[in-house]
């Protein structure tokens, strides 16, 4: 199933959507000035796609924190970790399949561009096991991939500029798909803006962007003078995602506001000049201080251990032991408020981040006692509850056998492997492929015959097509379903 989401409008009233999958396989370049509205432009992009495919954003000023309320995405404070930290987040957030944003914000520039390329490098070098698809989204590329040289040391600029490069011309394979944003095409490195197959152009006012922006998308010379007109929030696209012709577009709409919006127009304050002489030029009072900024003198040197260990709290009383049927009373009853939530129709497809938050209002919401479960813990409840298994299957001596292979798996496929085990045990129908993307989170059936082949070649399942449909078989165990239609 092709995934077409909806960045806008065209001139003609039609929606202007851009294919998900040939965008994870072909890359993304998008150009504008100032104010052109290219942040706004990424920040529709990443809302549509939320659902769909997780992502990593490095945000130079902070400006996509805001992502994190509303769609779960995991807030990376750059500024608070040495690039060690970076490099084993970047691996650590493909392994657990957790959408982020690296905010780079606090930084100074040299800094900003060695911890990008830490991140990157762990992204990078993740095992084959976790090359699942990523969007993996630069803003102001041109700071990470500059043409030239710039304020920043030799040393940074060429590890960022390595990262970059790796990103956008061998990350395909790794499942990244690179989309970079640049305010400035000539100050972007040449290397890594052609690697780009689809392109997304705003207004832009010196020649030589123009005329660069004109090559990319094919148009005559003489043409690049449209980009100079373009309003704010309208682009030309071009490419296997967008479109085979240039296509204007006008973004549409997006649910979380940017910190990096400029200030609004206000009124000035109606103050008369007597009053505002006042204000300003008032004289000091005598002995006061002239108004500049003084730096605090420097404390003396101090036992830290000794100030910690006055300072240390009377250690609080042990939490009460809650006996047997109080722990499985709590189970029950979150597991019963999980398939709740689950029953929403667009429940099987939100983030995992965002189920979890939800889950955990709800247990406040029910009273529900006791410590609630932290997010592995919930990552195997969700899997459990995806794959539509019923509570009773615990008293099945032989199910234990199934959890523990299911926990051989990444978390995020071990519900599609109870789903299949489910079936089998009970010689009900193969699951759908439909059936099975969702159990995985995806409305693409692609993704689930993907996911289907990637579990057989671990060794523990074998499927058979059969005339009257197809059969999975757990191996081991001598489980089988029956004959199920992929199509549903």
């Amino acid at each position: 199933m092709t995934v077409r989401i909806e960045m806008g409008q065209t001139p003609a009233g039609a929606a202007a959507t851009m294919d998900l999958e040939e965008l994870l396989a072909t890359r993304l370049l998008v150009q504008g000035n100032s104010g052109s509205g290219k942040s706004h432009l990424l920040r529709r992009l990443l809302e549509q796609s939320a659902p769909w495919v997780q992502q990593a954003v490095i945000d130079p000023e902070g400006d996509f924190v805001s992502l994190a309320d509303r769609f779960g995405h995991l807030v990376i404070d750059a500024a608070a970790h040495e690039e060690a930290a970076m490099t084993a987040a970047g691996d650590r957030v493909r392994r657990h399949r957790v959408s982020v944003v690296l905010n780079l914000e606090g930084l100074d520039s040299d800094r900003q561009l060695r911890h990008a390329a830490a991140f990157l490098g762990g992204l990078f070098d993740a095992e084959r096991d976790h090359w699942a698809p990523m969007l993996v989204v630069v803003d102001e590329a041109q700071l990470f991939a500059p043409a030239a040289g710039g304020d920043t040391t030799d040393d940074a600029r060429r590890a960022a500029l390595s990262a970059m490069t790796d990103l956008m011309c061998r990350g395909r394979k790794r499942g990244l798909a690179g989309i970079i944003a640049t305010q400035r095409l000539a100050k972007l490195a040449k290397n890594v803006a052609a690697e780009a197959s689809n392109f997304l152009m705003g207004r832009t006012f010196l020649d030589i962007d123009m005329a660069r922006a004109a090559d990319l998308l094919g148009m005559e010379r003489r043409q690049a003078e449209a980009f100079r007109d373009l309003q704010r929030g309208h682009f030309i696209a071009l490419g296997p995602a967008l479109s085979r012709r240039p296509l204007a577009m006008r973004i549409g709409a997006v649910e979380t506001e940017s910190r990096g919006a400029g200030p609004s127009l206000l009124p000035l304050p109606q103050t008369a000049p007597e009053e505002a002489r006042e204000l300003i030029l008032a004289a000091a009072p005598a002995g006061a201080a002239p108004a500049r900024v003084r730096r605090p003198p420097p404390t003396p040197p101090v036992d830290i251990l000794a100030q910690l260990a006055q300072a240390r709290p009377a250690a609080p009383p042990p939490p009460p032991t809650e006996t047997a049927e109080e722990v499985a009373d709590r189970a029950a009853r979150t597991a019963t408020i999980l398939r709740d939530i689950l029953a929403e129709s667009d429940a099987a497809f939100r983030p995992v981040g965002v189920l979890y938050q939800e889950l955990l209002v709800r247990l406040r919401i029910h009273a529900v006692g006791g410590a609630p479960p932290d997010l592995p813990a919930f990552r195997r409840l969700l899997a459990v509850a995806r794959a539509g298994v019923a509570p009773e299957a615990e008293s099945d001596p032989d199910w234990h056998e199934a959890v523990a292979r299911a926990q051989t798996l990444p978390e995020d496929t071990q519900g599609v492997f109870l789903l299949l085990a489910h079936a089998a045990r009970h010689g009900l129908p193969c699951p759908s492929d439909a059936a099975i993307a969702q159990a995985y989170g995806s409305r693409s059936e692609g993704r689930a015959r993907r996911l289907l082949g990637w579990i057989e070649e671990r060794g523990l399942i074998v499927t058979r097509a059969l005339p009257a449909g197809r059969v999975v078989a757990l191996v081991g165990l001598a489980w089988e379903t029956a004959p199920g239609d992929p199509a549903g």
